[in-house]
């Protein structure tokens, strides 16, 4: 697609969209207040809104490669704190997907360059779960595990953090980990029960 058929498009949009609904773009400038954040993965076949069939103001989206949540990316730190202090949502959803180009990355022992501090962080998820890993014989099968166990560990840096473990304790806000599945289009839930494992941290973890 050219650029010049973007702004084309955009134009046709803003015609359907006033035709069936003359005070939508009034609306839309009065403010969000989305229920949902999504950590979701920067591929260009996996978008939080067509995925889970939502409406402009409804979920409050960060995407990065491979959906990660490091301890000390202040990007994501950042928008995790502001979604969960300022928007108060009530749901954060790190959702990862099969057949993800920076999980395959990671489970190479290559050098990539810049992208090398990033891809550690899903290196360092291999290592915490080489054991299993390596007892599954079929590679693909692997990486599949590998983008499981990588939310798994997302959503576990996220219950670190202390504005998460306060809004966890004060008004219910939940954890989840999900997977797109390109295959079926279905998200599968991994059903990680977070409140339990927050609390089953250790009291290293504990800020709150």
């Amino acid at each position: 697609m050219e650029i010049a058929q973007i702004f084309k498009n955009n134009e046709e949009w803003i015609g359907k969209v006033l035709e069936n609904d003359p005070t939508y773009f009034d609306r839309l400038a009065e403010g969000q207040e989305p229920k949902y954040l999504y950590i979701g993965c920067s591929d260009s076949r996996v978008t939080a809104e067509t995925v889970m069939g939502a409406k402009p103001g409804e979920v409050f989206v960060h995407r990065n490669i491979a959906n990660l949540a490091p301890n000390n990316d202040l990007n994501v730190l950042s928008v995790v704190v502001y979604a969960v202090k300022h928007l108060k949502v009530k749901h954060i959803i790190v959702c990862g997907h099969y057949n993800c180009g920076g999980i395959k990355a990671a489970m190479q022992p290559e050098d990539l360059g810049i992208l090398n501090p990033w891809l550690r962080n899903i290196r360092d998820v291999v290592r915490i779960h080489q054991a299993e890993l390596e007892a599954i014989p079929s590679e693909e099968e692997r990486y599949k595990r590998l983008v499981e166990l990588n939310v798994q560990e997302q959503c576990l840096n996220i219950v670190k953090m202390k504005e998460v473990q306060k809004a966890m304790q004060e008004r219910g806000l939940r954890v989840h980990g999900w997977v797109f599945d390109l295959h079926s289009g279905r998200i599968i839930d991994q059903k990680l029960d977070m409140k339990e494992i927050a609390d089953h941290l250790g009291d290293i973890y504990k800020l709150v």
